[in-house]
């Protein structure tokens, strides 16, 4: 891609070489780790679901017998693959025995550890084989179905009922004018939960809960409608909180398209462990690239907490630092949503070309990753008819850069959650402006030394120099620092810290094998 902006191209490539050693460097904090979650996820990818008879879900009854033991070090497919071998069962039908109170994986004879090894990798390969048959008639249904134009910005539209059905109702309309990605957001505070709520949820605040049949009711109910009208439309979910590799093996197997997956985001606004995130995230994220599945990055967050003009590097140095974790985790750029967000106030003098010049930069800086571009909402005041105009640029903005994942804006954001018949009025002005400006892009030049490339260089410079300070002292400490969002946390707080388990030396996880990225490196 050739620079409109005219970057210092030595310079790009030294944020991405710096950016890559922050990730290599996490990478090497957490290794030798797992936690709670990645081993329930373990259970989830062998086909264990369901709850006891108190609800509490089958993976966490068979995670809190191990680690109950002392045993989680060796990871829960050691103890599952032995129980396997002892009782001739499936991980299904061990779990229920365990929940029953029936069965207790550390009184079982123990076998050799190479056969517990053998025995599980051969249910971990069957079980990884059906879900990648599930997710390949998938891709089969969707190229017979018209899904658009390849170089069309992809729109992206948010239901937030509480109530699985009602999304489907909202999801169904969004399908009906237009929308090309339907994202359920999930009721507040899921993330911190400590396990996934099962079945169908009809009650939640601000969203709706992420669980596997709710997700199967959404893929079900989009797919009838894409059948139906020869359009493929995709779905998306957040993926997370203190479950984020449990939600992410829930949406590979149900069929998910996208997911929300920040490497920070759960760190810094739901004040999550930073060991216990990051190790997550990794796990959930190679999860995501076996699968096919795009993720998001949030950096758009960040400008909720601080001011988007001053916080513009650090937006970049987070989306290089996301970007890198997400390809030691075995991603491919393709599926990189790298996030980007307007969130510059509407009073700021020329703030409409500050914003270009961002959404130019990180379309430059990232060329083969399918840009996640956020509306307006920050300063969004209750005036429907502002938030309307401001959306107009915001999309103008899309269509000039090239963004490829759109989330649409709302003429009632900051009064209430959208109806469906606002959503309609924010893909409508989507539409009428790509189709108004649809090649203004390529089009359009910037002035040498003017507003928009000096902007842009100037916030390369100091993304830069902050990531050369991050190199220095670590992610772990600059995130104490408070360098990104204007929010500090501290390595050894926040929630979860105690999920956090140290490998021994028979510990064993047969899907980092089979996947082909190994998170001890």
């Amino acid at each position: 891609m050739r620079s409109k902006l005219g970057l210092d191209v030595g310079l790009a490539d030294s944020c991405r070489e710096v950016a890559a050693e922050i990730a290599r460097d996490v990478g090497q904090r957490t290794a030798g780790r797992t936690t709670v979650s990645v081993e329930r996820t373990v259970a989830r990818l062998l086909g264990v679901d369901g709850v006891d008879a108190l609800d509490v879900p089958l993976p966490n009854v068979l995670v809190d017998q191990i680690e109950e033991h002392g045993g989680l070090a060796r990871g829960l497919a050691y103890w599952l693959g032995n129980a396997i071998i002892a009782t001739g069962a499936e991980p299904l039908e061990i779990a229920k025995l365990v929940g029953a109170g029936e069965l207790d994986l550390h009184h079982l004879p123990l076998a050799e550890d190479h056969r517990i090894r053998q025995t599980i990798r051969q249910h971990a390969a069957a079980a990884l084989e059906k879900i990648r048959g599930t997710r390949a008639e998938r891709a089969t249904f969707r190229a017979g179905l018209d899904g658009g134009t390849a170089d069309a910005v992809e729109t992206y539209v948010l239901t937030a009922t509480g109530n699985v059905y009602e999304d489907v109702a909202h999801a169904e309309a969004v399908a009906e004018n237009g929308g090309d990605i339907v994202a359920v957001i999930r009721s507040t505070a899921q993330s911190l939960l400590d396990y996934v709520p099962f079945g169908p949820t009809t009650e939640g605040f601000g969203g709706t809960f992420a669980t596997q049949a709710n997700f199967a009711i959404m893929r079900e109910a989009l797919d009838r409608w894409s059948r139906a009208n020869g359009r493929y439309v995709k779905l998306s979910s957040f993926c997370s909180g203190l479950c984020m590799p449990e939600i992410a093996a829930m949406g590979a197997i149900e069929g998910l398209d996208n997911m929300v997956n920040d490497a920070l985001y759960g760190i810094l606004y739901r004040d999550i462990n930073l060991r216990r995130t990051l190790i997550d995230q990794r796990f959930s994220r190679m999860i995501n690239g076996y699968f096919g599945v795009v993720i998001n990055t949030g950096e758009d967050n960040y400008l909720r907490t601080a001011d988007a003009v001053t916080a513009a590097p650090s937006v970049v140095a987070s989306q290089m630092i996301n970007y890198f974790l997400a390809r030691d985790s075995g991603l491919p750029p393709e599926q990189i949503g790298v996030g980007n967000a307007f969130e510059i106030h509407p009073d700021v003098t020329n703030g409409l070309l500050y914003e270009w010049a961002q959404a130019q930069l990180t379309r430059e800086l990232f060329p083969d990753c399918p840009v996640k571009y956020m509306p307006p909402t920050v300063h969004m005041n209750g005036n429907p008819f502002r938030t309307h105009a401001v959306d107009s640029l915001f999309n103008l903005v899309t269509v000039a850069t090239k963004q490829e994942i759109q989330t649409i804006g709302v003429p009632t954001e900051g009064v209430f959650t959208p109806h469906i018949h606002d959503r309609v009025l924010g893909l409508e002005n989507t539409r009428y402006v790509a189709n108004f400006a649809r090649d203004l892009g390529d089009d359009i030049e910037f002035r040498p030394g003017g507003i928009i490339q000096t902007r842009a260089a100037q916030v390369l410079a100091e993304a830069h120099q902050m990531l050369l300070e991050i190199a220095e002292i670590g992610l772990f400490d600059a995130i104490g620092k408070g360098y990104f969002g204007n929010v500090s946390r501290h390595y050894d707080h926040g929630r979860g810290a105690e999920g956090i388990v140290e490998f021994d030396t028979g510990y064993y996880n047969p899907f980092m094998e089979l996947m082909g990225v190994d998170l001890d490196a």
